[in-house]
């Protein structure tokens, strides 16, 4: 049996936005999802509610946070996020995969299907199947959660692409803004605390995979 990570979620917000922009903001993350995940390995179901699988601790944590950070710069010009989704991260063995992950099963589905009915403010949550180390990954999510809710729009978006691995000046190319913008934009982030953080949630995983 292999093993992996199940993301589940839903879209916050969602609510919030039109009907045709719901339609663009799926639309948009579906097509994104499919420049990096396997075919049947992105899933959205019940409309504002996905579930991915990888085989990789770095890439699904890499993921999550690059698609909060899309979801927080969508229709956020004054700033202040509109959207951002809550997320289950379970770890475990993946049992059975039919044609997607809507058709598959094993203990990280199971993992990340019932923490996820579990989340309410937060929106950050890791499980794996020992007790000792959830406790230990909830504090670390929990600390982890509060510097990501309070990104600004355009802060998740220099965000997502240093996810990208792209230097400053392509980023400021990018967004056609000065190299000295992007640069206050990730020390705003506390990009610094923040990838530390997400490094050593991936090497607990890493041990379990």
């Amino acid at each position: 049996m292999n093993k992996g990570i199940v993301v589940t979620g839903d879209i916050s917000g969602f609510t919030k936005i039109s009907a045709k922009e719901r339609e663009v903001i799926i639309s948009s993350l579906k097509d994104w999802a499919i420049t990096w995940s396997e075919p049947g390995h992105f899933e959205f179901f019940r409309g504002d509610s996905f579930q991915f699988l990888s085989l990789k601790a770095d890439e699904a944590l890499t993921r999550s946070l690059q698609l909060r950070c899309r979801l927080k710069n969508f229709l956020s010009k004054k700033q202040k996020p509109v959207l951002d989704a809550k997320l289950s991260i379970g770890t475990g063995e993946i049992s059975y995969f039919g044609k997607s992950v809507l058709d598959a099963d094993g203990q990280a589905f199971h993992l990340s299907g019932r923490s996820f009915e579990k989340i309410a403010e937060t929106r950050f949550r890791i499980v794996t199947d020992n007790d000792k180390l959830n406790k230990q990954l909830e504090i670390i999510a929990d600390l982890l959660n509060i510097i990501i809710t309070d990104w600004t729009g355009p802060q998740a978006e220099v965000v997502f692409l240093l996810l990208e691995d792209k230097t400053q000046q392509q980023m400021a190319d990018e967004l056609q803004i000065v190299q000295s913008a992007v640069n206050n934009r990730i020390k705003l982030a506390r990009w610094r605390e923040t990838e530390r953080t997400l490094n050593y949630i991936i090497s607990l995983l890493n041990e379990l995979l």
